[in-house]
């Protein structure tokens, strides 16, 4: 980056998190919704029913410059279907919606192909969905979604407690959060078909790379009490598990895509983490006795604990 270049940052590159999360609120306000940390809770009797939906975000942008829309059926699946996993609900079954400036068999095809991949990785089951065609409202295409799950009462997770230890599991990459900031700075003096550095993809495959499903870790089994899935807004995802402090002390290695981003776009290491899951795409906190038996079961480690206080710490950074 030279002097005369400005730092990136998400909302500079069109993503305003505050604004968005005054918007979110409006609207669950006005609709009188019942909103949850991850997903809407619907008491059936001896259970709970449990919905989250989401999309792929502009993560579209770089598919559709790549003419490759084969993976991102596995974020829209993956997306969903982890905020239930972080409620502390099995996920079962998905539904999806397609909008279309104009309809494209081969386009449609690709995408049932990453849907179809998605759910199996998932373990749920693609129950139907809609494609609409509206010419004048999409331009191209969006894909979104939603899952449904099925949990006990005693299976959700509930806060973190004060002396939790902390367990972060690796993420596949850059996900489906941030691509907006992500897009801004690969495209800022180069382009998607360059080399990625000391790879053999080119930037526009590496951020492709579809998001990781954590429908496999096993919470249950290790006395899990809080959860949370590193989306949009960074780490301070951390502080939905309860209003405590996050301290992380031993993180998980950075993937190069994001060094990438930050020497390419300038980014600021404090907008990294407030917009980017760094390489730790979901957090579990618990006893630190359960952490280490979790850590060991999975390819996690123990990345920091839960304090008294607020926000979030890494290093020198502070999150609010």
């Amino acid at each position: 980056m030279t002097d005369a270049e400005e730092r990136l940052t998400y909302a500079g590159a069109g993503v305003d998190i505050d604004a968005s999360e005054a918007a979110t609120a409006a609207l669950v306000g006005a609709a009188g919704e019942s909103e949850g940390d991850y997903a809407g809770l619907v008491d059936i009797g001896d259970q709970y029913l449990a919905l989250a939906t989401d999309g792929v975000g502009t993560k579209l942008l770089v598919a559709e410059a790549l003419d490759d829309y084969s993976t991102v059926g596995i974020d829209c699946i993956a997306m969903n279907a982890n905020d239930l996993v972080a409620a502390g609900v099995e996920p079962v079954a998905f539904v999806d919606y397609l909008a279309v400036d104009e309809p494209d068999e081969g386009t449609a095809a690709d995408l049932g192909t990453g849907l179809a991949v998605g759910a199996e990785r998932a373990g749920v089951a693609l129950v139907g969905g809609e494609t609409a065609v509206m010419p004048e409202v999409i331009r191209g295409l969006d894909i979104a979604g939603t899952c449904a799950g099925l949990a006990k009462e005693d299976d959700l997770f509930g806060e973190a407690r004060i002396g939790d230890a902390l367990v972060g599991v690796p993420s596949s990459g850059i996900h489906s959060n941030g691509l907006t900031l992500a897009r801004g700075a690969a495209t800022r003096n180069g382009d998607y078909d360059d080399s990625f550095p000391d790879s053999e993809k080119t930037v526009g495959e590496v951020l492709l790379e579809p998001t990781r499903l954590y429908t496999d870790l096993p919470l249950h089994d290790h006395a899990t009490h809080a959860a949370a899935h590193v989306t949009g807004g960074g780490w301070t995802n951390l502080t939905r598990m309860g209003s405590h402090r996050y301290e992380i002390t031993d993180p998980l290695p950075v993937p190069p895509v994001f060094e990438f981003v930050a020497e390419r776009g300038g980014v600021a290491r404090e907008e990294l983490y407030r917009t980017f899951n760094m390489g730790m795409g979901f957090v579990a906190a618990l006893d630190p006795d359960d952490a280490a038996a979790l850590a060991d079961a999975t390819d996690g480690q123990v990345v920091g604990r839960v304090a008294e206080g607020t926000g979030v710490a890494v290093d020198e950074l502070e999150l609010d």
